[in-house]
């Protein structure tokens, strides 16, 4: 098994590969993703893999990316949570779905806290975003709770709306014990 890029006390979040196609197609094809997020166009598991590849080719330009998200305890899959770079932003945006049977036990919370733990001391990002439509009270919970203010409103391909809301975080920088 290869090393997660975030572990938290009941998740690991690993890079998705090729074996996780039939969660993609799972997940993409979920009716909240339909809803909130938008339709990829994934309806096999050929689609399904070669949207691993976009996923891939994340890693590799920005060196973070999207994350299968697993529990600890029995590696089963829950959904997927990481940074996404959007031509449309000026920052990385947080991103998380969840499998609809593991949605209500903390783990978006969880999978988000240790991605933006993440970004902040391995990647030394200083400012992350998050979009939401407005009608996603659950998602709009979450961000709130993480410390997201809102921070405008914009359009994103896609999704099937017109504007979405914009979300922010800014990390305060680690004292230096100077004055």
């Amino acid at each position: 098994m290869e090393d997660p890029i975030v572990e938290t006390e009941r998740l690991r979040l690993r890079p998705f590969r090729a074996a996780d196609a039939p969660l993609l197609l799972e997940l993409l094809n979920d009716p909240l993703w339909l809803r909130f997020i938008g339709d990829r166009n994934v309806r096999t598991l050929d689609d399904a893999l070669g949207y691993v590849g976009k996923l891939e080719a994340s890693y590799a330009r920005h060196g973070f990316g999207l994350y299968r998200v697993e529990r600890k305890a029995d590696g089963e899959a829950l959904g997927m949570c990481g940074l996404v770079k959007r031509d449309t932003l000026p920052d990385p945006d947080l991103g998380f779905a969840f499998l609809e049977r593991h949605r209500g036990a903390g783990y978006a919370e969880e999978a988000a806290r240790g991605t933006l733990d993440h970004a902040r001391r391995d990647l030394g990002l200083e400012r992350i975003a998050a979009i939401a439509t407005p009608d996603n009270e659950r998602s709009v919970r979450l961000l709130e709770r993480l410390g997201f203010a809102r921070a405008g409103t914009t359009a994103v391909s896609g999704n099937g709306k017109d504007t979405v809301e914009i979300w922010a975080i800014r990390f305060r920088r680690p004292s230096t014990g100077r004055p």
